[in-house]
């Protein structure tokens, strides 16, 4: 087993579906362009209400990846 170096980068997801949505939206959009994703940490869930309901979700968090050897 290798020590692996890990960085981790802070992304918003939003969706008017889910919180669940917003996180896996911006970890596909994310994969597009990074490798290594490996785990993510939500430190923010906020959202928009509108006439009374929730129109809007986003999520705060931090993804991590490990670092090329």
């Amino acid at each position: 087993m290798s020590d692996h170096v890990y960085k981790k980068v802070e992304l918003i997801g939003s969706s008017t579906t889910s919180v669940t949505e917003a996180i896996e939206t911006a970890i596909s959009r994310a994969s597009k362009t990074m490798r290594n994703l490996e785990w993510f940490e939500v430190d923010q869930i906020r959202g928009q209400i509108k006439d009374g309901v929730v129109a809007h979700y986003q999520v705060v968090m931090k993804v991590g990846f490990r670092i090329d050897d």
